[in-house]
């Protein structure tokens, strides 16, 4: 089987099993079995597999054909042009989270040594593209559970994020001892309990701990903005990725909490996906 037999082979496979983005996950896995980028691909469509490289193809295809996500079966999955560590027990990183990063960047942009909290942060692919985009910043990641957070500590050493350090924390019980920050900005789980079962197959896979959150989907808002904020620095912000239709729900409880210039932003889908605002004297 050549290359290019392979990735349309593939691309038909994934097809057939209801994945929307065949194409992309296609030329994905080509890459991923071959080892070799987009061009070197085109310039050796005809090359032959090897039995190795097709015996790797079946059980990717196997895999996502039973849905398994395909960044667990690679491993790691790229963010903000960096190269992350995902598999089971850690959120993988998705492109809709990028708006978030950029919001916080261009509020700490013209601040020096910004100090910065990432919560919940399971890969750390916020705090840690933060600390490595402002490099003069000092930020810290909190994350509860076990399996995410050896997924955080690999990530920092993997790219050599020396600002940054992980903390095992709850974040409904925080131990901060007296600390400041400038930025606080946080992933947390959203989905209502009963939106739950309209997840997509893929996304059953992952932890439900970094995805269900009571009380309508508000649960972590509600104790991140009451148990961090008074950590926050006067004009510092306090960002959040939300879930759809949740936006209008979050910008009300950081009203409510004394914040202004509340700011949504919209991901590349059109969905309101962050919600920010700037602390004030209570």
């Amino acid at each position: 089987m050549t290359i290019f037999e392979a990735y349309n082979s593939t691309k038909k496979k994934l097809r057939d099993a209801g994945i929307e983005d065949d194409v992309f996950e296609a030329k994905q896995i080509i890459k991923h079995i071959t080892g070799l980028n987009s061009a070197q691909i085109l310039a050796n469509y005809n090359n032959r597999l090897t039995t190795f490289q097709q015996n790797n193809l079946t059980a990717i295809i196997h895999q996502r054909q039973v849905r398994y996500p395909l960044q667990y079966i690679f491993g790691q999955w790229d963010f903000y042009g960096r190269g992350f560590y995902v598999g089971p027990g850690v959120l993988v990183p998705r492109a809709d989270t990028e708006i978030l990063v950029e919001t916080a960047l261009a509020f700490i942009k013209d601040k020096q040594n910004p100090k910065i909290a990432d919560l919940c942060s399971g890969s750390g692919c916020i705090g840690i593209t933060l600390g490595l985009e402002k490099p003069d910043a000092k930020v810290e990641l909190v994350e509860k559970y076990d399996a995410a957070f050896s997924y955080l500590e690999k990530n920092i050493q993997r790219n050599k994020a020396l600002n940054c350090t992980a903390f095992k924390g709850d974040i409904f019980s925080p131990e901060n001892n007296g600390k400041e920050y400038d930025l606080i900005v946080s992933n947390p789980p959203y989905i209502p309990p009963e939106e739950m079962k309209e997840i997509s197959p893929e996304t059953t896979f992952e932890p439900e701990t970094a995805l269900k959150a009571a009380d309508g989907g508000m649960e972590y808002y509600k104790a991140i903005i009451k148990n961090y904020s008074p950590y926050l620095k006067n004009g510092g912000m306090l960002a959040f990725e939300v879930g759809i239709n949740a936006s209008q729900k979050v910008a009300a409880l950081l009203k409510s909490a004394g914040y202004i210039n509340i700011d949504i932003k919209k991901d590349l889908n059109g969905i309101e996906r962050t919600v920010s605002g700037i602390k004030t004297e209570v």
